[in-house]
């Protein structure tokens, strides 16, 4: 089994290549606008899942899909000839859900700060309940010093 620091730089460098080919190799006009965002290998080195996004609607999607996976026999004997692996790992690719995930987050984060303006404006036109104070406070010393003087003479 081969260590963590060799897997995470032959990742890395698969991800260069898979680019590289994407970018000047592969001529499918299926293939769209796509993005290498990750790749991970096993810890064997036997097998890699690249992970891609793609600009565009779901037919874009659909078609640069169909395009990996029918170039994925050449974009694997590069990644054998660059990388020198006695074993080329197996390639696999999968879209990333990173762009939804990201849209989804920033809705969410949108709402909550417009929720939070409406509860900023609805506390500025506030007003209490009862007294702006209410907790009860120690009674005053009076100025009518008699009944001191009772309870320390006696």
């Amino acid at each position: 089994m081969a260590d963590q620091g060799r897997a995470r730089k032959l990742a890395e460098r698969i991800q260069q290549i898979v680019a590289q080919m994407l970018d000047t190799r592969i001529k499918d006009p299926r293939l769209g606008f796509v993005t290498v965002t990750d790749v991970r290998v096993t810890g064997d080195l036997q097998h890699a899942d690249v992970f891609y996004t793609v600009y565009g609607d779901d037919e874009a999607r659909a078609g640069s899909a169909a395009a990996l996976e029918s170039a994925k026999g050449l974009i694997r004997s590069e990644v054998g000839k660059q990388t020198g692996m006695r074993l080329t790992p197996s390639l696999d690719f999968h879209l990333d859900a990173v762009p939804e995930t990201a849209a989804h987050l920033t809705a969410a984060l949108s709402e909550a700060a417009r929720r939070d303006a409406e509860v900023a404006a609805l506390a500025a036109t506030a007003q209490f309940a009862g007294d702006a104070d209410p907790y009860r406070k120690p009674a005053e010393a009076s100025d009518d010093h008699e009944n001191d003087d009772d309870s320390a003479g006696v």
